[in-house]
């Protein structure tokens, strides 16, 4: 019978190689899933010397996962997810100021031009109002980007409320798994399946916001934000929620417990963090900068004009309205502004008189103090924002290139030991298969034995 017997272990055993393979092959496309293998353990007896131990026991499957692959694919996902959100925003700033039609450069040479045409005939109402109509075209155009920029705010803003709403989902299904896992592994359950849920459910969540993973005895895992705040310790969640300044920005604050926490922006990771890079390193300078620059051409334009004489020989008006505090009106004209109340004469006995024009003419030529740029020529200062927009841009770029490239080597090292590998399946198959077919042979050369024994008894 101890034959029978240890054939009928290594059955068991072939058989349950045949179903871990089984269950392999079956999730082949399966994402996140890690492959099984059974533990082979060889069964030990208390006979004697001359005695064969009493077969093959399974004690468990083995998972094939490594923690270090993990961290290091959940890492990349983070800087992916980083740069990756950052980029749509770079990439519509670009085409907007870099386009001939919304360019401050260009809307700026072009009322630039309109002055030089009026040095000609001062006196000229067509030339004066072709001036006007220069003017109105410029403050468009720094309405037109300063539109596009508080456009570009709320939608960070709002993407930024949308991926907290996320973390917080994600957060309780890896609370809830933990859970779930602590119970299985407690009374020895299988909880492959659960484990592989947990993992894909970090990998989200690490693609939002950069994390730190720490696993913990009884088989849960706790999640933290790298600045330390906790989003999951042991079945119990963060919640993350979006705090409004009164200057408008957004604070994200962390409930744990009882306990509250102000979530540095600095260092975040994942999408929150490029969202908060975009918003305080190009979006809120940019808005400043170009304010700066409106801010002096209006103040400029309009004290030349003031010094100055229109053709009736009164004081000239002005001809900006400048407001930082709004979207759409940053540059305007100023209310009630003609062509005839233009201060282009030093002396208001002679029209003709070209002084304060030619001045303005020359403004190109003179420092503006740009916030994000220093003291710089004002034609020159759009210029070099695009210039350094376009540096940004292509540094993100570039890293979201080499994000993706880590991100991809790190899914290849994670598949070459956690993934389904279908060659090695098959081979795996017919190995299980031929083991089994050679222990139900033993089976029945003991039978055979057997009978045999009782005939010679009879």
């Amino acid at each position: 019978m101890s034959l029978i017997h240890i054939a009928l272990t290594g059955t068991q055993a072939a058989q349950a190689g045949l179903n871990a393979t089984s269950q392999n092959i079956a999730n082949v496309a399966t994402p996140g899933y890690t492959r099984q293998s059974p533990l082979f353990v060889s069964v030990q007896t208390a006979g004697g010397a001359r005695s064969a131990a009493a077969g093959v026991a399974v004690p468990a499957l083995i998972r094939f996962s490594d923690a270090y692959q993990s961290q290091q694919l959940w890492r990349a996902g983070s800087d992916l997810g980083q740069h990756a959100s950052s980029q749509p925003y770079l990439t519509q700033l670009e085409q907007v100021m870099g386009d001939d039609t919304s360019s401050i450069s260009d809307g700026l040479d072009g009322f630039l031009r309109a002055l030089n045409a009026a040095t000609v005939e001062p006196t000229s109402t067509p030339l004066r109002q072709q001036v006007l109509t220069a003017a109105n075209a410029l403050g468009q155009r720094f309405n037109a980007l300063s539109e596009v920029l508080a456009n570009q705010l709320t939608s960070i803003h709002q993407q930024r409320a949308a991926t907290v709403e996320q973390v917080n989902a994600l957060a309780s299904d890896v609370a809830i798994l933990n859970s779930r896992i602590a119970a299985a592994q407690a009374v020895g359950a299988q909880d492959s399946s659960l484990l592989d849920a947990r993992d894909r459910k970090i990998d989200a969540l690490a693609d939002l916001v950069g994390l730190q993973v720490v696993d913990q005895p009884d088989g849960t895992r706790d999640v933290s934000m790298r600045s330390g705040q906790p989003l999951v310790i042991g079945a119990v969640p963060a919640k993350l929620a979006i705090q409004v300044n009164p200057n408008g920005s957004q604070t994200v604050n962390l409930a744990f417990a009882r306990e509250s926490f102000v979530v540095p922006s600095i260092g975040l990771g994942g999408q929150l963090g490029g969202l908060e890079d975009t918003e305080d390193a190009v979006i809120v300078p940019l808005r400043q900068d170009l304010a700066d620059i409106a801010g002096h051409i209006a103040t400029q334009v309009n004290g030349l004009l003031a010094s100055g004489f229109d053709l009736n020989g009164a004081p000239g008006g002005a001809l900006f309205a400048f407001n930082p505090g709004s979207t759409t009106g940053m540059l305007t004209l100023a209310p009630g502004v003609t062509a005839t109340g233009l201060g282009f004469s030093s002396n208001a006995t002679d029209p003709g008189n070209s002084d304060r024009l030619l001045a303005l003419v020359d403004m190109g030529n003179q420092p503006v103090t740009v916030s994000s740029l220093g003291t710089v020529l004002l034609g020159d200062a759009d210029t070099q924002l695009l210039g350094k927009l376009g540096t940004a841009s292509q540094q993100n770029q570039a890293a979201q290139a080499t994000a993706q490239t880590v991100r991809d080597q790190a899914e290849e090292n994670w598949k070459s030991t956690s993934g389904v590998n279908s060659d090695e399946e098959a081979v795996n198959l017919v190995q299980y298969q031929q083991m089994y077919q050679a222990n139900m042979k033993v089976i029945s050369v003991a039978n055979t034995l057997f009978d045999a024994t009782l005939q010679m008894v009879g």
